[in-house]
Parts: structure tokens; C-alpha cells; sequence
């Protein structure tokens, strides 16, 4: 004690004695971190194992743990002291991995019950009673279908048809088509028809439902969800009247509402590293609880009155965003984080932190497979380890305190949360740190200003409006933050996916911070960084990789859909068909340099072709629009319509026969020669059906065109108009194609528009077959990413924006 008490003298009068944390001369307490990590990878690795395979590990461990726990109490001889001291810590991973391993059997037994299971394993039509666990999601379509609805419940009963029952709690998903679905609450009991079948693994569900028909509803749901539900639609109505992305931020930011959240926004979050704002952390637990605290001190509350207010505050706003199994989590790290900020004592705080992980994952092991759950934790962790230590020594240098804390704490969370966020992306963010750090300052007036409108919305709708209004220009910046970082070149750098490359990141990060302990090695670490920024960088950003040089056509990779970019001068393009959604083809245009559209080309209206067409609007001029002379399905047609109207743009039906010329590219129409009806599918079969010509390169684009379009072009087009050296495949590579017409097309390269795990069967194997023996060189975008055809000055090349980020 006497050698560290001159060390603190020296620290800043204004620098807690006990509030470093982290800084030199403290140690972290770390004595149930090994407990909670053990208990966190036995409940994983059970996940995707079986309840014996658990069982058998927890024995194992539970064996082990007794014999060494009798060792260290000298039963079985005397250990040394250093022998001791590691062996209590082996003796807490050892019982971590008992409880772990334990409570996940238990669930797993549940999961894999014989008679769930044989109901799932003959696909049986079922009369299932359950219980809606969390809000009803709709997942996106590929075509021109209703929305699908993913709900996550409790199947508490089973009937087939011949009157046998399955009773019990199983967790199971519904995957639901009827909008009756999207109405339904938290803890709503019901009923419904549908068809089980396997789940995908790795974690606790044991059946997926897939409705038929509307559920039939047996009473209300609980009293909480409901004032929930009255509260979150009452925000909803509030920020009705403020532009689409601060409006539809807002609800996100505040209770993890994103329904409204434009997908193109979203897309700005991600690529930011600011996707956290769109779900509710401990954060907003902290800064919804923090700020009762301040208005209690403020008010001269007693410590008792002030920490019943905060307590009256956590279990309001539990209510409100839905005490969800993920929300539960929220609060349990906001409560530590707000704890650690409020008394300074990260010794006590992270053995709590390390209680709270051990205790959730032992109630629901199916949290240790969640990433929300992996990124709240180590942002947790990296708040109390890491930050006080640096926001310290960033005051010792003279940083003024509010600036140190600003940039300490998302830096720490960035850092501990960087090898989570590489494995599941397989990128590292440059400009995470940057945006979170200019994001700091607006989220807590957002976040209390959005509860504050929530809560007045029953009451005083007016009121209510007023506050969502002063809230939106917090959000607006938040907006325009996202949108300028995801708008810079090599903001996300490639990294190794998967589990490797979390733990190779985690190893450098961890050798960074033990060399910056050293001035000498602090040094050589900021000169290496330097180094690599100066040199690599520019390199990067002058050579990204993506375009390549010379490319005459992408295919872009957005899900299962089409959309094929032509390029006519740099900067400009041909666009032809949208993808299914917005932040896919836009995202594709932003990678190539894509500021003004000279024309979009709609194929046909289905959804897959047309649903993102707001995405090339976006931020861009669009001069014309050309559409087939077939319009339907009237929603896709209006959708066309109204972005078009939107932005000011002509729309032109074209038929056989239309050309069209700017810069490097030159196209005709050669389909469809007359209309088709009563065909497989009438607007597919009459899908416009393009020839381009670029710097050289033939390339024949037929949209959707099936077996009776493609063999109407054979009968009334030259051979020579559709020969081509680049086949963009029609309809994702479906079985329903012409060998002849294939064969006229004779490809060089033929590039399938398809998304990935489509249950349609795109594309078709014998297709692939058949092309592939013509000598045409196959590439996916759903195993290939965004595609590109090269003129190389002698000859054709293929190059994919995977291939080229290695």
C-alpha cells in the first residue's frame, strides 16, 4: 500500500482515488470471470451438441473439480502456493463449465423430446396452442408475395389430425403470411394450423410452424404488454409527422421499434458500426436510469429515494421496450455499467458484471449463442476495464474531463466489441470509433426526449409531438453521421470471418494494449500505425479493387433478385431492374462511384425486380425510366410510378424495336416480339428483353423471359441478335429455359442473379450443367458477391468484388 500511495498523490486533485479502475497500480478483480466465461462456452457448446454430449461434459468437469478442490485442501497432499492460487481458479472454470454444461442439458432434453421430434420429423399438419414470445417480424420476400412473419413462441400444445396430443413447453418459431399475425402482443395465447418443421440448430428451438391461416386468439395479452403496446404505438404516432429517417429513427433509437427505419438507413448504421442505436443496450438503460438520478440529486432526493426512483425508472422502461429475454439482458449490463459510472467501483462492478453473465446464461442458455448478448458484454466489459484507465490518463495530459470520457468510453467499447463484430462481418471498421464519438453527444437527449414523448402520448398527444419533434434533430444528426461515414472510401477494411478471425483480432488487440504499457513499445506501435495508415490506405482508396478497370457490366449481389449495372461515363450509368430492396442496389451503386442513373430499365414489375427501386433514387438524378408495355402486378407498377414521380423522372413504355445510346453503351429491344398470355407466367414471359453493347462486349439481358418468350425470340429474331458474349441468366437460373436458345446465345460468361438458401431451387443444376459444358464461365452472386465482366483489351475476364477485397 505504501509504494502505490505516492503514484496517487501525483494523479489530478479531481481524479477519484478509487475511480480509475483500470489505471497502474489497481488490479481488475477477476475472480468469477472465469466462472461466468466456463459457464458461457460449455452453454454454446451445447447448443450445438446434444443433452448427453452436455450431460457427459459436466460430469467430466464436476469429476475433475472435486479432485482438485481436494488437492488444494490437502486431502490429497500438500500443494505448493502458486499451485494453489491457479488451482481455485481452475477449480471456478471447472464449475463453470458443471453449470453451464448442466442447465443446457436440461433445455436440451426439453428441445429434443421424442414425441416433438417425431411430430417434426413427419412434417405433420398440426393444431398447435402457444404462447408469442416477442413482437412479430416481417422477414423480406424475394417476390411479389406478402410479407412473411417470423414469431418467436412457446408451443405449449400439440394435436395432429388423428387426435394425438403433445403437451409441454417447447420453444418453436411461426412462420406466418396472414397479417391477423402482426397484431399480436407479447404473451398472447393462441391458437393456429400449420406444417412443423426442423429448425436450423444452435439453440433452443425445437419446431417452426408454418401457419396456415389467421391465429385464433384466447383472451388478451398481459397487462404490461399492453401498456407497452399503447405507449410504442403512441410513439409512433408522434413521430408520424417528421421526415421518414429521423422518424423512423427515433422509435429505434428509443425502444427498438424499427419498422419505419428506412432500409437505406439501416444500411448507413451497419456500415458505421452504429447498429447498436437501433436496439436497446445497456446504454439506454444507463442514460434513461442516469438521467432519474440526476433529477433526484438535483432535487436533493435521499440515497434510499433516489435509488427507489431508479429502480421505479428500470422497471418502467423494461415495460415499455418489452421485458424480452434480450431486453431483460439490456438491463442487467445497463444496471452494472450505471452502478460502475455512479459509485467509481469497477473492483465491485465487475464481479458483478460476472454474476449477472453467469446467472442469464444459466436461465436462458440461449443467450451465449446470441451476438447482441456477445457485444453487450464485452461492451460492459470494456467500459469498466478499459475506460476509466484511459479516460485517466487522458486527463493527466491535459484533455478536459467531459472530452476524456467522450473519448474514452467508445473507444474501450469499440475495442472490446472489435473481435465480436469481425467474426460475424468479416470486416474491421475505420470509421466506427470516429461515428460513435460524434454520436455521443445526441443520443442521451434523444433517448430521454423519445421516452419523455412515449410516455406523454396517452395523455397529451400534443405534447407528445412536441417532444418527438425536439428529438428528431438529435436523431438527424445521427442520420447524417451515418450517411457521411458509410459514404467513405475503405471505411471497412476485409478481416478473416468466423471464429478465427474474432480470436486473431482479439490476440492483436490484446497485444497492443500490453505493448502500449512500455514507452518504448508505445512508441513503435504509433509509429507502425502511422506507417500502415500512410501507406496502405492511400493505396487502398486509389486501387480499391472494386470496380475493376475496363468493366462493362455488374451484377449485383442484392438477395434474390435482379439488378445489372451498364457503365456510360465515370460517375454514370445504365441501372436495369432494382433488386428486391433498397439498401442492396443502392449499396451496389455507392461501391461503384454510381452519382447519376442516364436510365433505368425495368424488365418487368414482380418485386424482385422492382422493390428497391426507391435505392437508385436515392441521393442520385435518374433521367428516364423505360418499362415493358405489360403492367403487372399493379403494385410493382406502382411502386415504379411513385419513385419515379418522386424524383421528377419520365416514365416510357417500350416495345421491340427501341434504342437507346449514351457514352460506352449502346441497347436495343429484341423482346418480347409479340405478347404472351396464358403462359406459365404471363409477366415473366413478358419481360423486356435487352441487347447491350459495351466498349465492345454483346451482352443479352432477358430478364425473367421463360421457356415460351425465349423460344418466340428464336422464331421471330436473327440468330446474329442474340448471340452474345455475356448472358445475364434469366429468371435465377430456373429450370424453365430453351437448349436451343441457350445454345444461340452460345456465352462466354453467364452470370446468375440468385440469393442465397431461396426456396425456389435457383438456380438449376441441369442448367448449370448445360452451361458449363457450352464453355461459358458460371458465376453466382449468392456464392460470389457482386459479379463483373471485364474487356481487358484482348479478351474477355471475370472479376468478383470477393476476389478482388483478398
Amino acid at each position: 500500500m505504501a509504494a502505490r500511495g505516492p503514484r496517487r498523490d501525483d494523479r489530478a486533485p479531481d481524479v477519484p482515488v478509487d475511480g480509475g479502475g483500470a489505471t497502474a497500480g489497481d488490479v481488475p478483480d477477476l475472480r468469477l470471470a472465469g466462472l461466468a466465461v466456463a459457464a458461457w462456452l460449455a452453454a454454446l457448446a451445447g447448443l450445438h451438441s446434444t443433452a448427453r454430449a452436455s450431460t457427459t461434459l459436466a460430469a467430466v468437469a464436476a469429476g475433475l473439480a472435486l479432485l482438485t478442490g481436494a488437492h488444494l485442501c490437502g486431502l490429497l497432499g500438500r500443494p505448493a502456493a502458486p499451485v494453489r492460487r491457479f488451482g481455485w481458479i481452475a477449480v471456478a472454470v471447472l464449475l463453470g463449465v458443471v453449470c453451464g454444461a448442466t442447465a443446457t442439458a436440461a433445455r436440451l432434453a426439453v428441445r429434443d423430446a421424442a414425441p416433438v421430434r417425431a411430430l417434426v420429423t413427419e412434417r405433420t399438419l398440426v393444431t398447435a396452442e402457444l404462447v408469442v414470445r416477442d413482437d412479430p417480424r416481417p422477414i423480406r420476400g424475394a417476390t411479389g408475395r406478402p410479407a412473411t412473419l417470423l414469431v418467436s413462441a412457446d408451443l405449449t400444445r400439440l394435436t395432429d389430425p388423428t387426435g394425438r396430443r403433445v403437451t409441454g413447453t417447447v420453444r418453436g418459431l411461426v412462420l406466418a403470411n396472414d397479417p391477423a399475425w402482426r397484431t399480436l402482443l407479447p404473451g398472447q395465447r393462441v391458437t393456429a394450423k400449420g406444417r412443423l418443421s426442423a429448425p436450423r440448430g444452435g439453440d433452443l428451438t425445437a419446431a417452426v410452424l408454418s401457419a396456415i391461416g389467421p391465429p385464433t386468439r384466447h383472451g388478451a395479452a398481459p397487462w404490461p404488454q399492453r401498456a407497452a403496446g399503447v405507449l410504442r404505438a403512441g410513439l409512433q404516432r408522434a413521430c408520424a409527422p417528421l421526415p421518414d429517417a429521423p422518424g423512423g429513427l427515433l422509435p429505434g433509437l428509443v425502444v427498438g421499434d424499427t419498422s419505419r427505419l428506412p432500409p437505406e438507413v439501416e444500411e448507413d448504421f451497419r456500415a458505421t458500426g452504429m447498429t447498436h442505436l437501433n436496439a436497446v443496450s445497456g446504454s439506454n438503460v444507463a442514460i434513461v436510469v442516469g438521467a432519474v438520478l440526476l433529477l433526484a440529486r438535483w432535487a436533493r432526493a435521499g440515497p434510499r429515494t433516489a435509488a427507489a426512483l431508479c429502480v421505479l425508472a428500470l422497471v418502467g422502461f423494461v415495460i415499455l421496450v418489452r421485458p424480452s429475454p434480450s431486453v431483460v439482458r439490456a438491463a442487467a449490463m445497463g444496471a452494472i455499467g450505471l452502478a460502475a459510472l455512479a459509485t467509481g467501483r469497477t473492483r465491485a462492478a465487475l464481479p458483478a458484471l460476472a454474476a449477472a453473465v453467469t446467472v442469464l446464461v444459466l436461465v436462458d442458455p440461449e443467450l451465449a449463442g446470441d451476438p447482441g448478448f456477445a457485444l453487450s458484454v464485452c461492451a460492459t466489459g470494456g467500459l469498466l476495464l478499459l475506460a476509466p484507465g484511459w479516460r485517466d490518463g487522458l486527463r493527466r495530459r491535459g484533455v478536459p474531463p467531459g472530452l476524456a470520457e467522450a473519448l474514452a468510453v467508445p473507444a474501450a467499447a469499440q475495442l472490446a466489441c472489435g473481435p465480436v463484430i469481425a467474426g460475424i462481418s468479416g470486416t474491421v471498421s475505420l470509421v466506427a470509433v470516429p461515428a460513435n464519438l460524434l454520436a455521443v453527444p445526441v443520443v442521451a437527449p434523444a433517448t430521454v426526449l423519445g421516452v419523455l414523448a412515449a410516455v406523454l402520448s396517452p395523455v397529451w398527444p400534443a405534447g407528445a409531438e412536441f417532444a418527438a419533434w425536439l428529438a428528431s434533430w438529435p436523431a438527424r444528426w445521427l442520420v447524417t453521421v451515418a450517411g457521411q461515414g458509410a459514404g467513405l472510401p475503405a471505411g471497412n477494411l476485409p478481416w478473416p470471418g468466423g471464429v478465427g478471425g474474432a480470436l486473431l483480432l482479439a490476440a492483436v488487440s490484446l497485444a497492443l494494449l500490453v505493448a502500449v504499457r512500455r514507452p518504448v513499445l508505445r512508441r513503435l506501435v504509433a509509429v507502425v500505425v502511422v506507417a500502415v495508415v500512410l501507406g496502405a490506405l492511400p493505396v487502398r482508396l486509389l486501387a480499391a479493387g472494386w470496380p475493376p478497370p475496363g468493366w462493362v457490366i455488374v451484377a449485383c449481389a442484392v438477395g434474390q433478385g435482379d439488378a445489372v449495372v451498364l457503365p456510360v461515363a465515370a460517375g454514370r450509368a445504365v441501372v436495369v431492374d432494382t433488386g428486391p430492396d433498397p439498401s442492396g442496389v443502392d449499396g451496389c451503386l455507392r461501391r461503384l462511384g454510381v452519382r447519376e442513373v442516364s436510365l433505368l430499365v425495368v424488365s418487368h414489375f414482380h418485386a424482385d425486380h422492382v422493390g428497391g427501386v426507391a435505392g437508385v433514387f436515392r441521393g442520385r438524378r435518374v433521367a428516364a425510366v423505360a418499362t415493358p408495355q405489360w403492367f403487372e402486378p399493379p403494385y410493382g407498377v406502382a411502386q415504379v410510378r411513385d419513385a419515379a414521380r418522386g424524383g421528377g423522372t419520365p416514365l416510357t413504355p417500350v416495345q421491340v424495336g427501341w434504342r437507346w445510346r449514351a457514352g460506352a453503351v449502346e441497347l436495343a429491344a429484341i423482346g418480347p416480339p409479340y405478347p404472351l398470355r396464358g403462359s406459365r407466367s404471363d409477366p415473366n414471359n413478358n419481360s423486356l428483353v435487352l441487347a447491350a453493347t459495351v466498349r465492345g462486349v454483346r451482352i443479352l439481358l432477358p430478364g425473367d423471359a421463360e421457356t415460351e418468350e425465349q423460344r418466340a425470340l428464336l422464331e421471330t429474331v436473327p440468330a446474329a441478335a442474340i448471340r452474345a458474349d455475356v448472358l445475364k441468366v434469366a429468371h435465377h437460373g430456373s429450370a424453365y429455359q430453351d437448349p436451343e436458345f441457350l445454345a444461340a446465345v452460345r456465352p462466354a460468361v453467364a452470370l446468375v442473379c440468385v440469393g442465397v438458401d431461396n426456396d425456389y431451387g435457383h438456380p438449376n443444376p441441369g442448367l448449370l450443367d448445360r452451361l458449363t459444358r457450352t464453355g461459358a464461365r458460371v458465376l453466382r452472386t449468392d456464392t460470389d458477391g457482386d459479379l463483373a465482366a471485364v474487356n481487358t483489351g484482348g479478351g474477355l475476364a471475370v472479376v468478383t468484388r470477393r476476389s478482388s477485397r483478398r
